[in-house]
């Protein structure tokens, strides 16, 4: 794969109002964040760097034990639960550049709430945007029990379709066009893109899909119970290399 300099974000805010402390809570013995952080550094030589970037210094100490980098706590501007993910990433990225002194080549979103993809979803999207032709990479999932065709409206007290007709009978295999959602478990940026065109996703993104069984994305307290429950007799993934 191509030496191009990738850096890894791995973002994780003290606060959360869904789940409160999620990032630091325990799952499958591990606080939440430790299963992003050692999936990337599991491929960690595809990376330039894999930082932590946090406001809350319990959760840059627990990413250092676990083998990231926590080399600032995030200004003030950037901890509130406003914030959006875009300037976090860009402050991230203009200090590694101005603290190593180059130019990145793309960077890597993984966030903790995405704690069932894998060293090779990592390295299979990476390989998908180095093929060229695309402003992000981003990761994706087929589903089917959101399928649009299942998506009604109610005009008048009528049940209509939402945006497609659901004949009788259909079956869920039989569901077209495909769909798919963001699993929140990818983000892939190419550099200029996000520090110039000040966007993550930019104007052509490329999918990587992935299978749903790693692509829980924990936003309540019943999914943090669900993957202690998946997580609690995973192992580790070893390095890719």
């Amino acid at each position: 794969m191509s030496a191009a300099k990738v850096l890894t974000v791995i973002p994780a805010r003290g606060g959360s109002k869904g789940v409160p402390r999620k990032n630091v809570r325990l799952v499958g013995g591990r606080p939440l964040i430790a299963w992003t952080i050692q999936c990337a550094l599991a491929a960690r030589q595809l990376f330039h760097r894999v930082i932590v970037s946090t406001d809350d210094p319990e959760t840059a100490e627990i990413a250092r034990r676990f083998g990231a980098e926590a080399p600032f706590l995030r200004p003030a501007e950037l901890a509130g639960d406003q914030v959006p993910t875009l300037p976090v990433l860009q402050h991230a990225a203009r200090f590694v550049e101005e603290a190593d002194g180059l130019t990145l080549d793309w960077v890597m979103l993984l966030q903790p709430t995405a704690p069932l993809r894998a060293p090779q979803d990592i390295a299979g999207a990476l390989e998908l945007a180095l093929a060229g032709g695309c402003d992000s990479v981003i990761s994706v999932v087929q589903v089917f029990d959101v399928h649009p065709i299942l998506m009604k409206r109610i005009e008048d007290g009528v049940l209509l379709p939402f945006c497609i007709e659901e004949k009788e009978g259909t079956r869920r295999q039989d569901y077209q066009p495909s769909a798919y959602m963001r699993n929140g478990a990818i983000y892939l940026t190419r550099r200029e893109v996000l520090l110039e065109q000040n966007s993550i996703w930019g104007r052509v993104i490329h999918p990587y899909v992935m299978p749903e069984e790693r692509s829980l994305s924990i936003d309540s307290e019943q999914h943090l119970q669900l993957a202690d429950l998946i997580l609690s007799g995973k192992k580790i993934s070893p390095d890719i290399s």
